[in-house]
C-alpha cells in the first residue's frame, strides 16, 4: 500500500521520465478533483498529503536503502497541486493548467536557487518533498504572473 501511494498509483514505475509521468497524473487528478472541491481544498490536500508522505518516505527509504528513488512521485503531486492552488486554477482553465505544468517541471528539473539547495542538503522525507513543494510555490507564482500578463496584453 505504501508503494502504491508513493508511486502515485504506480505511475512512478514508468521506465521513462517517471517524474513527468507522475506530474501528468497529478495534474489530471487535480483537474478532476476541481470539479468537486474548491481550489483551496485542493491546496490544503496537497499540504496534508505532503505531511503524510514525509513519514512514509522515511520508512520506504529505510526499507529500500535509497534516498529519493525515481519511483517516488508523490512529491510531484504535492508540487503540482500547490502550483494549481497558488495560480487559482479551475477544472476548465487549461491555459493555467498547462502553464503550471510547464513551470513546475522546469523548476523541478532545473532546481534553481533554494530548490537545488533543499534537494542537495536535506535528507529523508523532507528532502524528497521539500524541493517539489518549493518548486510548486515558484511555479504557482510564475503561472499567476504569466496568466496576468497574457490577459493584460489581450493575448488571451
Amino acid at each position: 500500500m505504501r508503494k502504491l501511494f508513493l508511486t502515485l498509483g504506480y505511475s512512478g514505475l514508468s521506465p521513462k521520465a517517471p517524474g513527468t509521468i507522475g506530474s501528468i497524473v497529478a495534474l489530471a487528478l487535480g483537474l478532476l478533483l476541481l470539479n468537486y472541491i474548491s481550489i483551496t481544498t485542493l491546496f490544503l490536500l496537497a499540504l496534508l498529503i505532503s505531511a503524510f508522505a514525509v513519514k512514509q518516505i522515511d520508512i520506504y527509504e529505510k526499507e529500500v536503502g535509497v534516498h529519493d528513488g525515481s519511483e517516488i512521485v508523490i512529491d510531484e503531486l504535492a508540487g503540482m497541486w500547490i502550483a494549481l492552488g497558488i495560480a487559482n486554477a479551475t477544472s476548465d482553465n487549461y491555459i493555467i493548467a498547462g502553464l503550471a505544468f510547464i513551470y513546475f517541471r522546469l523548476f523541478d528539473i532545473w532546481k534553481p536557487s533554494i530548490i537545488g539547495k533543499i534537494d542537495r542538503d536535506v535528507k529523508g522525507g523532507w528532502g524528497v518533498m521539500g524541493d517539489d513543494i518549493v518548486a510548486g510555490l515558484f511555479a504557482g507564482l510564475c503561472t499567476s504572473m504569466t496568466y496576468f500578463l497574457l490577459l493584460k496584453y489581450s493575448i488571451l
